[in-house]
């Protein structure tokens, strides 16, 4: 009696103590997801700007970013600051392109990219099932002092990740994509940044177009439902959208009756866990591909025949989530 009676009380003390990691875990994963939603909105809903280092393999470049929110409108300049200078404003989801070395401006709306510094695409509550996230070790960048988040990867196909987030204002200011061997394969972070109220002449265009220049309209219909498909996708991983674009062949006109008799289609398919992403684009084939696939740092393009289409997938994810991805597109009427 008295054995029966320690251990029915030795298993109300294990299932106590159980019960307090249990609720420990949960308290902490809680904590977790409410940072990271915070995370989610700060890159929209702060002003700021400030340049950033982005490093892909043994490439680099060079950026400056303006971002202003007036609690209606998310208003974006960014500008290349390597190369041929390219500049990109936003507006909402519409981006006009600057091209001044070519005299061209191209106009694009339903525009959907998540870009530096705003990485977390989906519900928040969704990452831990593709990633084990904790928070790690207190950092600074451009600074700025920060902390630091963990994002392991639970399988194969996609890459694990470190982003600092800066204390006080939620703003990711630095993020390394790391191998399955925890080595950094890409990186981007600020080297400098200022956060808070800005001049918003400085989201101004730094181009004025005269009749020199040509104007392309990129035409994208969105929310499209083309029949194409993944069959087999990656756990973790939804389609977010899908669009088919009109690239005018020929530049130099807005007007896009004109233009889209001598437009080259193309359709894109986006894929995300809620921090990697992938995109499919289907487009008609020409005879001049050559099936394959490239990397570059934490970067796969892989390319395919498919009937009279050309198929190609472009993700920061491993190879082996491209082919998986590559080999089960069907399309179906």
């Amino acid at each position: 009696m008295f054995a029966r009676n320690f251990l029915f009380a030795a298993f109300l003390i294990f299932s106590a103590s159980n019960s307090e990691i249990s609720y420990s875990q949960v308290s902490e994963e809680q904590d977790i997801i409410k940072a990271l939603s915070l995370i989610q909105s700060a890159a929209h809903k702060n002003s700021y700007t400030g340049t950033f280092v982005y490093q892909q393999g043994n490439q680099i470049r060079t950026s400056r970013i303006t971002h202003g929110f007036d609690g209606d409108n998310e208003l974006e300049k960014l500008e290349i600051l390597d190369g041929k200078p390219r500049e990109y404003i936003r507006k909402n989801g519409e981006v006009t392109c600057y091209l001044p070395d070519n005299k061209i401006m191209q106009l694009e709306k339903n525009f959907s990219q998540e870009e530096f510094p705003s990485l977390l695409s989906e519900n928040p509550r969704l990452l831990p099932e593709s990633y084990f996230v904790k928070k790690a070790q207190m950092s600074r960048v451009a600074g700025a002092e920060c902390q630091v988040f963990s994002f392991q990867a639970r399988d194969a196909f996609r890459f694990g990740f470190r982003l600092c987030v800066e204390k006080n204002s939620n703003l990711i200011l630095g993020a390394q994509t790391l191998n399955q061997r925890q080595e950094v394969i890409e990186q981007i972070a600020f080297t400098q940044i200022t956060i808070g109220e800005l001049d918003k002449a400085k989201l101004k265009p730094s181009y004025t177009p005269n009749a020199q220049w040509k104007t392309e309209t990129l035409t994208v219909q969105a929310n499209l439902h083309s029949g194409w498909f993944v069959k087999t996708l990656p756990s973790g991983f939804k389609k977010t959208l899908e669009t088919k674009r009109f690239i005018p062949i020929s530049a130099g006109t807005a007007n896009v009756e004109a233009t889209s008799a001598k437009s080259h289609q193309v359709i894109q398919m986006m894929y995300s866990d809620g921090l990697s992403t992938f995109s499919v684009f289907v487009e008609p084939y020409t005879g001049d591909r050559v099936e394959g696939s490239l990397q570059q740092g934490a970067m796969t393009i892989m390319g395919k025949r498919y009937g009279e289409n050309w198929l190609t997938v472009v993700g920061e994810v491993p190879v082996a989530a491209i082919n998986q991805v590559i080999n089960s597109i069907q399309f179906k009427r």
